[in-house]
């Protein structure tokens, strides 16, 4: 009988094995370890420059052209690494740096909410009665009807001011958008509920609920796992899009969309006030949307890469065959290890 820690341990290494035969993963792990971060020590980043993302400087700004900064590159020194916002003068860097932060802690709270509330829904539909089925897949199936951005628009609109916004935004992206994951989960859980090992735990006893847990949970942290990771680019796309229509993050909490929103009349007079928000959002998303489909590779070997270059198939080849060859020389192992017991138990007969 294999022990299940052992297949655990041994789908793991391969895991990491695939992932790792991907440069273009590799990449975009990288690119995203980078912006998490910079998002993290973003106070200590400040403090070394010397700002911060809210004061005002008025006297970098000539404000008989406008506000446009003053100086060259948009008022870049020493003291303000990459200029200053144009109007008020705020440092670009400390709002860039911060606008971080509440991008994707908002994405990844959204994701967390999407994810749990639909592998609650999912796992209830499949493992539920007919009728509890029916009623949950057609309650999904509104929630995936509903568009995504007026829905939003609408719940940002009518909620106080007073509460927290990139909490709110969180929130109501994960509140409208956990369709999929529960459709994904419904259908992988039917598949697993047929399953021995699935019918022996529930011939044993066990609750519903004990058999989710410990018996089914597992198999679905692969679908699961790869979804989440192409669901948050979309939701740093989703918060943006919020937020540069006037109903995401609020003034002056810095956010990517927020600073593209204010940048859209700027763009000839201080370019950079456009294109570092707008290059932070386009590399950050294609990073996670690349790393993404790396992890969805790793996880099913049988699933194409959408990718064209840099996935390394030779590289994933070479590693699933030098798994498979490492396994069976363990298994010519163990065979020749219980001959050999076979023989020394026949030479003690005799």
């Amino acid at each position: 009988m294999t022990d299940p820690s052992v297949t655990g341990a041994s789908g793991a290494r391969q895991f990491w094995r695939r992932l790792l035969a991907q440069r273009a993963a590799l990449v975009a792990a990288t690119v995203v370890a980078l912006h998490v971060l910079v998002a993290i020590a973003a106070p200590l980043l400040t403090a070394i420059e010397g700002q911060d993302p809210t004061t005002y400087h008025p006297s970098l700004v000539d404000s008989a052209r406008g506000g446009v900064p003053v100086g060259s590159f948009g008022g870049l020194s020493a003291d303000h690494w990459l200029g200053v916002e144009p109007q008020t003068g705020r440092d670009l860097f400390a709002r860039l740096v911060y606008g971080a932060r509440v991008s994707l802690g908002v994405a990844l709270g959204a994701t967390v909410v999407q994810v749990l509330i639909g592998i609650v829904v999912g796992i209830a539909a499949a493992l539920g009665t007919r009728w509890v089925d029916q009623l949950l897949s057609r309650f999904t199936e509104i929630i995936l009807a509903m568009p995504l951005m007026i829905m939003s628009l609408a719940l940002l609109a009518i909620v106080p001011s007073s509460f927290p916004r990139p909490l709110l935004v969180a929130l109501v992206i994960g509140l409208i958008a956990w369709g999929n994951v529960a459709k994904i989960t419904r259908a992988q859980t039917l598949t697993l509920k047929g399953l021995d090992y699935v019918a022996a735990a529930r011939l044993s006893g066990w609750g519903t609920w004990r058999i989710a847990r410990r018996e089914l949970l597992p198999g679905l942290a692969a679908p699961v796992i790869t979804y989440a990771a192409l669901l948050v680019p979309m939701n740093i796309s989703v918060e943006a899009a919020l937020s540069f229509l006037g109903v995401g993050v609020k003034p002056p909490t810095p956010s990517w969309g927020q600073m593209l929103t204010a940048a859209d009349v700027w763009y000839q007079a201080a370019p950079q006030y456009l294109l570092l928000p707008a290059g932070a959002l386009f590399v950050t998303v294609l990073a996670l949307t690349v790393l993404g489909d790396g992890i969805r590779t790793a996880l099913d070997p049988r699933a194409a890469s959408r990718l064209s270059i840099g996935t390394g198939r030779r590289r994933e080849a070479r590693a699933d065959a030098d798994t498979a060859q490492a396994a069976a020389d363990g298994n010519a192992a163990a065979d020749a290890s219980a001959g050999a017991d076979a023989t020394g138990r026949k030479e003690e007969r005799a």
